[in-house]
C-alpha cells in the first residue's frame, strides 16, 4: 500500500483515508469461518453425544478410531506408548527410541521404578510349594477381601535359612495369580539423606495402590527387610532412617488407605495394598512392628518333598532323573536348595574351559562382549550324569570347607603376624589340592 495523504503544511494523515485502510485491512484479516463439510475432525466434536437422531430411530456412529483415548483420563505420555502401531509406520516420525510413538518422559512419575513385570516369567516346570503358595493366596485375598469387625494383617513376614528360594518361590506364584509387584530391596532402607526411605516406601505404596485401582492386583514385595531395617548384633548402627522406616512400616499397618506423601496432607482413601516382606531373622525388627496384628509372620524351612521338587526343576531341562534327584538331595543334605542351582552352573566349567581353549585367550573379549552377526558364543549342554554332579558337588563342599576351615581375619587382626625366623606367612593347603 502507499503511504496515507497528507494535509498540505502538515504532518498529521488523512484521517480519513486512514479509517478506510483500517477498515479494509481487518477485513481482509478477519474471513468468516466456512463450515465443516464433510468428515469432522476429531477436535471439532467436543462433547457431542455418541448417537446422532435421524428421523424416528437412532443410528450409532463411532466418533474416531481413538475413542479408546477419548475416554482415557490417564497420562498423554503414556497415551504416545499406547498408541504405537495404530496407525501406518511412515507417520510415526523414526525409528528405535527416537519414533514419535515413544513417550518423552520415562521418570517414575509415569513408569515406576520399582515394577517388576512377571508376565514373561515362565513357571512351567518349575516347582510351587503348597505350603507358600497357601500361605501367600490367604494373605492376599484377605486383604482384598470386606471382612466384617476383623482385623487383618498387612505385612506378611517370610523368614528362614539363606538360599532356601523364599524370592523365587514368591515370584513364580505372583506370576501364576496374575500379581504386579512393586520390590523394594533392603539397599533402599537406608540413605544418606534423612527420611528419604520412608518417603520412598509412601511412593511405592501407592504406586502398588495405583495398579490396583485400574484393576489388577499389586503387593508390595520388600527383599531382606531385617538386612535393611534390623540390628544385627550390637556393632550395628541404628539410624533416623531405621526408625522412620520401622514406624512407616507400623503406620501403613494400622492406616493402610490413608498413606500421604510429604506436603501432601488431604485426606484421600486408596485402595488397600498387601505388603510381604522377606528375611532371614525377623527377631532383628522392631518388636512392635512384628505383633500378630500388623505383621503375620511365617517360618519357611523346606521339606524334603520340597528339596527334591525344587531341584528336579532345576536338573529337568538336563534330562536327570528324579531318583537320581532325590540321591544328590540326600547326599547333600545340609545345602540349602541354591547349592544345586550353584552345582548345575558348575559342570558348565569344562565346556567354557575347551571354548577358551578352542578360541584363544586374546580373541575372547571381542566375541563375548561385541560378537558380530551369527558368532553368538554357543556350545553343546554338558553331560549331567550323577555320578558328575556327585563330583562337582563334593568340589563346592570342599570349597565352603575352606571358608570354615582357614579364618585369616582371626590371626591378621590379632597382631602382626610375620613370618619372622622361625613362622610362615603361606596359608593352609586347600583341600581341593
Amino acid at each position: 500500500f502507499s503511504h496515507p495523504r497528507r494535509t498540505p503544511g502538515t504532518n498529521t494523515p488523512n484521517r480519513s483515508h486512514t479509517n478506510i485502510m483500517s477498515a479494509v485491512t481487518m477485513t481482509s484479516i478477519v474471513a468468516p469461518t466456512a463450515k465443516p463439510v464433510g468428515r469432522v475432525a476429531r477436535h471439532q466434536f467436543g462433547a457431542a453425544p455418541a448417537t446422532f437422531g435421524k428421523g424416528n430411530g437412532s443410528k450409532t456412529v463411532m466418533m474416531s478410531r481413538w475413542k479408546g483415548m477419548d475416554e482415557d483420563i490417564s497420562d498423554d505420555q503414556q497415551d504416545i506408548a499406547r498408541g504405537r502401531n495404530m496407525v501406518d509406520s511412515k507417520f510415526q516420525g523414526g525409528f528405535g527410541l527416537g519414533g514419535t510413538h515413544n513417550a518423552v518422559m520415562s521418570s517414575s512419575d509415569y513408569i515406576s521404578d520399582g515394577f517388576k513385570d512377571v508376565s514373561n516369567m515362565t513357571d512351567e516346570g518349575y516347582y510351587i510349594s503348597k505350603s507358600f503358595m497357601d500361605k501367600f493366596c490367604v494373605h492376599i485375598a484377605k486383604n482384598f477381601m470386606d471382612l466384617p469387625k476383623i482385623k487383618v494383617p498387612l505385612i506378611l513376614g517370610v523368614w528362614g535359612g539363606k538360599g532356601q528360594g523364599k524370592t523365587f518361590q514368591s515370584m513364580l506364584i505372583f506370576k501364576k495369580l496374575g500379581v504386579g509387584p512393586i520390590v523394594m530391596s533392603a539397599g533402599e532402607l537406608e540413605s544418606g539423606n534423612a527420611g528419604e526411605p520412608a518417603k520412598l516406601i509412601r511412593q511405592r505404596y501407592r504406586e502398588a495402590s495405583d495398579i490396583i485401582k485400574k484393576g489388577k492386583m499389586s503387593t508390595l514385595f520388600i527383599n531382606d527387610l531385617d538386612a535393611g531395617a534390623g540390628r544385627m548384633g550390637g556393632a550395628t548402627q541404628y539410624t533416623v532412617n531405621n526408625q522412620m522406616v520401622n514406624a512407616t512400616l507400623m503406620n501403613l499397618a494400622d492406616n493402610p488407605t490413608n498413606v500421604q506423601l510429604p506436603g501432601q496432607y488431604q485426606v484421600e482413601e486408596i485402595p488397600r495394598v498387601p505388603i510381604i516382606a522377606t528375611g532371614n531373622d525377623f527377631s532383628t525388627l522392631y518388636a512392635p512392628l512384628i505383633r500378630d496384628g500388623r505383621m503375620e509372620k511365617f517360618y519357611w524351612s523346606p521339606t524334603f518333598e520340597d528339596r527334591v521338587g525344587v531341584a528336579c526343576g532345576i536338573f529337568k531341562a538336563d534330562g536327570v532323573a528324579e531318583k537320581d534327584v532325590e540321591v544328590l538331595c540326600r547326599t547333600f543334605d545340609g545345602q540349602s536348595i541354591d547349592f544345586f542351582g550353584a552345582l548345575r552352573a558348575r559342570v558348565y566349567d569344562d565346556k567354557v574351559r575347551e571354548w577358551i581353549s578352542e578360541t584363544g585367550i586374546d580373541n575372547m573379549g571381542p566375541l563375548l562382549v561385541n560378537p558380530k552377526r551369527g558368532n553368538k558364543v554357543t556350545f553343546e549342554a554338558p553331560r549331567m550324569s550323577l555320578d558328575i554332579l556327585l563330583q562337582y558337588g563334593k568340589a563346592l563342599e570342599m570349597e565352603q570347607e575352606n571358608v570354615k576351615r582357614v579364618q585369616l581375619a582371626d590371626a591378621y587382626l590379632d597382631g602382626a603376624v610375620l613370618a619372622g625366623e622361625g613362622g610362615s606367612s603361606n596359608t593352609a593347603q586347600s583341600l581341593l589340592a
